[in-house]
């Protein structure tokens, strides 16, 4: 497996996002949940994302319970900041200092280890500047509770006043080949030596090419996702088709283009990139790690280059 450096963090080339284990993409299986993440680590991928609001605190348990008597062997993210106590519909995301270190404690905590290896800001905060918010969380570092920080789906004024508080190691946001907006960031990221860490990079499913909106559950967001429904899933189904096209030409699935794709933009924008599709299934798992061996040339990154300007439907 080959490594990444995230502002001084060494983590697998490709991570394991845990989100999906618990919540939003349908019924989790806790078992096949924790089978997943031993045959992660087994595979060479040691970089494990969650966040204390999946599940409501489910993910972090079920990740820590995982790791249990592996963790000198992963790299461990976890986030902080989406407040839903009030309910989905009046969440609040949150970066006062003292909700801060409370929230940094609770996951410690779930997670059942003494250091979180990278803790990042969620979204931005509503209640605090990002000044104060990030003050916290180097604090935490200072504490040895934290050892690398991390925001989410900023822009650059709030990622250089945040680096002007302390390192930022990455920024976590969707990208992917129909989701392209951290690339307006990547020159300030290569500036301030922070890397970039993909969540979606499979498009929620829909780039694998075996999604269709009828075959989600009730429980199912991607069911209410504008890029999922209605006259937008069936015009998206032609970048799905020129996924599928280039992967036939270089013998690989349509997954692992889409994944091999990501990664190929590290050189391009010159800054790390370390993405993190998430899975709850053992055969997903292997199948996206094989993406590391895919090489796209010349043409077929051209090709998939193009697909960027023809998606329909917003991101949320």
């Amino acid at each position: 497996m080959n490594t990444v450096n995230l502002g001084g963090l060494t983590v697998s080339a490709q991570g394991l996002g845990c989100m999906g284990m618990s919540e939003w993409y349908g019924q989790g299986d806790w078992d096949e949940s924790i089978r997943t993440i031993h045959r992660a680590i087994d595979l060479g991928v040691t970089f494990l994302d969650t966040a204390n609001v999946y599940g409501d605190g489910h993910n972090e348990v079920l990740v820590g319970r995982a790791i249990h008597d592996r963790r000198d062997r992963v790299q461990l993210a976890t986030k902080f900041g989406i407040d839903r106590t009030a309910g989905d519909g009046n969440r609040v995301i949150r970066g006062e200092r003292n909700y801060v270190k409370q929230q940094a404690e609770s996951s410690l905590l779930r997670l059942g280890i003494d250091t979180i290896d990278l803790y990042y800001l969620h979204r931005p905060a509503t209640t605090a500047e990002i000044e104060e918010t990030v003050g916290a969380m180097a604090e935490l570092v200072q504490e040895g509770k934290v050892r690398y920080l991390g925001l989410s789906e900023v822009d650059e004024s709030l990622l250089r006043r945040a680096s002007a508080v302390h390192p930022i190691a990455a920024v976590q946001s969707e990208y992917s080949l129909w989701t392209r907006d951290p690339e307006e960031l990547a020159p300030v990221m290569k500036e301030l030596g922070t890397g970039l860490v993909p969540y979606s990079p499979l498009g929620r499913g829909f780039l694998t090419g075996t999604v269709t909106p009828e075959s989600f559950g009730d429980k199912d967001f991607r069911k209410r996702s504008p890029r999922f429904v209605g006259e937008a899933a069936e015009a998206n189904q032609a970048i799905v088709d020129a996924v599928r096209r280039v992967a036939e030409r270089v013998s690989a699935e349509p997954a692992q283009v889409a994944l091999a794709w990501v990664s190929a933009q590290s050189e391009r924008l010159g800054i790390p990139v370390a993405p993190i599709p998430g899975t709850k299934r053992v055969k997903w798992l292997e199948q996206n790690v094989a993406a590391l061996d895919v090489r796209l040339d010349a043409e077929s990154l051209a090709e998939l280059d193009a697909l960027g300007d023809k998606v329909v439907g917003a991101r949320y």
